[in-house]
């Protein structure tokens, strides 16, 4: 059971996430790391994070809701994609096991790392490939890619808006703007497939997921009013670098 003062660390954590989330993304490179220093073992900081970071999802998506307009098509095909790949995902992650989860984190926490870093560049690819008005006619393996992404995204998830949004670009032809509110939808299937198979998993701590959850929905709340005022960039390669310190931190530990 844990005490106030955890639940109040777990909440400052989770509103420190919220803000970062909202203005630049990598927010469970805070969270996760929070949740295993606070003594919850591996496996079920990041089965409660997932649970508790997911209303966020929901946000993010309403508000990018005139920009999925004329998609349905393609929604229909991307958002059963994004929820059985978080599935199977949040299935993989029950079956690794706490000793093996535990050895790859490191990894887990670099390979994040690694891409919020290539962020801008994929976006700058991406926006350069879309300028060039090529149609690849792969529009069919979307649900594919996007799957596979998400997979990724149910087993642990920091990271996957990079992945998805490289993954759209390789196989739909439309405007950033467009195929970001996409990318959201997927993320969205994901995380809440993944956080409904988690409850019954019997793994999630819910004390600390609720007070998790009311900080993310503060920060989330305080980052969308900040916004402008912070640059992205300045923010993301901060918590970068908090995330290459916490992976050393792990291999450290062993």
């Amino acid at each position: 059971m844990p005490d106030g003062l955890e639940l109040f660390l777990a909440g400052l954590a989770a509103l420190a996430a919220g803000v970062v989330n909202a203005l630049a993304g990598g927010g469970t490179l805070i969270t996760f790391p929070a949740l295993t220093f606070l003594g919850v073992p591996a496996v079920s900081a990041n089965v409660t994070n997932t649970v508790a970071l997911c209303p966020g999802y929901i946000g993010g998506t309403w508000a990018q809701r005139n920009d999925l307009r004329g998609q349905s098509a393609r929604l229909w095909m991307v958002v059963p994609a994004g929820a059985i790949g978080g599935l199977l995902g949040g299935f993989l992650l029950l079956q690794t096991g706490e000793k093996l989860f535990r050895e790859l984190v490191p990894y887990l926490i670099l390979l994040a790392s690694g891409l919020l870093a290539v962020q801008d560049a994929v976006r700058t690819w991406l926006a350069k490939r879309l300028s060039q008005g090529r149609t690849a006619k792969l529009e069919r393996w979307t649900p594919l890619v996007a799957g596979l992404g998400s997979v990724y995204g149910g087993y642990f998830g920091a990271g996957l808006g990079v992945i998805l949004m490289a993954a759209l670009g390789l196989t739909l032809e439309d405007s950033m703007t467009r195929l970001n509110a996409l990318k959201q939808s997927i993320s969205l299937a994901t995380n809440v497939a993944a956080a409904i198979f988690f409850l019954f998993s019997g793994q999630v701590v819910w004390q600390i997921a609720l007070a998790m959850a009311a900080g993310a929905l503060i920060g989330g709340t305080l980052g969308g009013k900040i916004a402008g005022k912070i640059k992205p960039s300045t923010l993301r390669w901060t918590v970068i670098g908090i995330g290459l310190v916490v992976s050393v931190v792990y291999f450290v530990k062993g």
